[in-house]
């Protein structure tokens, strides 16, 4: 009797609906960083608010959040030694991710629609030969592997229709101390997979803008793909560090005036697109945010030092910069939001 009793009390725990995102406070997005004694995870608000945080055991880069439960997968800062399933209910580590042997993660990941599976950018540490790790989120176990169709994968977002596009950064480094082998010879790309994991299209940037790395990527509802780009060539050249691209057509490069391409100072953070349609590009080394329209044109810049994460809210947007301020933006100003303890790392991730 005992025995069934445990057997019914097991069905019937199986029946009962799982926490949503709802019981920690339904938070707009995710975002690692630092306090004086601990790195962590939050949860924050639309408005800045911080509705939980959960430790994690170094530097955090950037999260996947589950679509329906409220679980988020902390990465590591490249690289990556360690990918963390975390409840954000409890606090608790829940599963600890190790990628294959000789294998390195790359930073992100991101889950399937349903939330069963769970994809993570990873390389090869001797080739940088970018790989897609598959998880199944019942146990956290691994199942499988695509190419990512390039080098360096970094960034990676999930289509409508259950696709990849991968930012195949084209950047091979030492496995030791991660030292760029191949800035002469890089070849950075776009990379579109099927839900099956088949390359399904590809784009590349002109010859003489080789050497500029695609790194993140942000996704519009019509399937345009704005990407940002780390240049690694002369810094005497102002190139275009956003670019938009439509699977099948050739990419589009959205170059600003020379003058705030200068203060980019070759780097863009991250890269985010509001639900007016507009464009915002980070670079916490410039300590510069550029605000573009829907055809990449360039409409404004804002200066805030060390301003890289970056998020769409509304209209606008939701940034985070290194000194623990937390803004939002549009067109006509940067206002600020919160400022605590914690120093923001270099992502925010809207959990939808």
């Amino acid at each position: 009797m005992a025995t069934r009793r445990a057997f019914l009390s097991g069905l019937a725990a199986l029946a009962l609906p799982k926490p949503g995102w709802a019981a920690v406070g339904s938070p707009h997005c995710l975002a690692a960083g630092k306090t004086a004694e601990r790195y962590v995870l939050h949860g924050l608000s639309a408005d800045g608010q911080s509705l939980f945080a959960v430790d994690l055991p170094g530097r955090g880069h950037a999260a996947a959040a589950h679509p329906h439960r409220p679980l988020a997968v902390a990465f590591a800062r490249r690289p990556g030694t360690f990918a963390i399933v975390l409840d954000c209910l409890t606090g608790a580590e829940q599963h600890h991710l190790t990628p294959p042997a000789g294998r390195q993660f790359n930073g992100h990941g991101v889950f399937s629609a349903d939330g069963s599976l769970l994809y993570t950018s990873e390389v090869i540490a001797e080739t940088s030969q970018g790989r897609i790790g598959i998880w199944e989120t019942a146990g956290f176990q691994r199942i499988g592997e695509w190419s990512s169709g390039g080098i360096g994968p970094h960034d990676l977002k999930r289509q409508s229709d259950g696709g990849l596009i991968v930012a195949n950064g084209g950047i091979a480094t030492d496995p030791a101390d991660r030292s760029k082998l191949n800035i002469a010879t890089m070849r950075p790309n776009l990379t579109r997979l099927s839900p099956e994991g088949d390359i399904t299209a590809q784009a590349e940037l002109p010859p003489a803008l080789w050497q500029n790395s695609i790194r993140h990527l942000a996704l519009a509802p019509d399937g345009t793909v704005a990407f940002a780009m780390q240049w690694e060539g002369d810094p005497a050249e102002p190139v275009p560090l956003l670019g938009l691209w439509q699977v099948g057509a050739p990419p589009q490069l959205c170059p600003p005036p020379e003058a705030e391409a200068f203060r980019m100072q070759g780097y863009a953070g991250s890269v985010a697109i509001s639900a007016s349609g507009r464009i915002a590009l980070t670079s916490p080394r410039g300590g510069v945010v550029t605000i573009h329209a829907q055809d990449g044109t360039h409409l404004a810049t804002h200066a805030r030092a060390d301003v890289c994460g970056v998020t769409a809210l509304g209209a606008g947007f939701l940034l985070s910069d290194g000194s623990g301020a937390l803004w939002s933006l549009d067109d006509r100003q940067l206002s600020p939001l919160t400022r605590g303890d914690t120093a923001w790392d270099n992502h925010i991730v809207p959990l939808t």
